[in-house]
């Protein structure tokens, strides 16, 4: 079992959830988060007067995927998480974690039952 965990952009969220969801991977949390990365910060103006921003917005999801089911997800996730043809500085990161333990809290499943 494995955790993906993926930082992307806000605009590519409604997408990444959209194929996920149609390649049936239906559980997903998304996170709204701040960060920065290779892009750095930005300079912004508001009524004259410069001011940095150092994190941009993003959003985090999370999906709990079986061994199986791993290549699968993360080609689906990468692929619509890519802005352009060949991406963008911002575009994110993904990686993965190995979970121990799953319980679902209603039923008492366990391991892959409970994703």
């Amino acid at each position: 079992m494995k955790l993906i965990t993926a930082v992307i952009k806000p605009i590519r969220l409604e997408s990444v959830c959209s194929e996920l969801e149609k390649a049936g991977f239906s559980g997903v949390t998304a996170t709204e988060v701040q960060g920065r990365g290779a892009q750095g910060g930005r300079t912004e103006y508001y009524r004259g007067q410069e001011f940095s921003v150092m994190f941009r917005n993003k959003i985090r999801l999370e999906l709990l995927v079986s061994e199986a089911d791993l290549e699968r997800a993360l080609d689906i996730i990468v692929s619509t998480a890519k802005t352009g043809e060949n991406g963008e500085i911002g575009d994110g990161k993904v990686w993965v974690s190995a979970l121990e333990q799953i319980i679902r809290v209603r039923t008492g499943e366990t391991g892959e039952a409970a994703i």
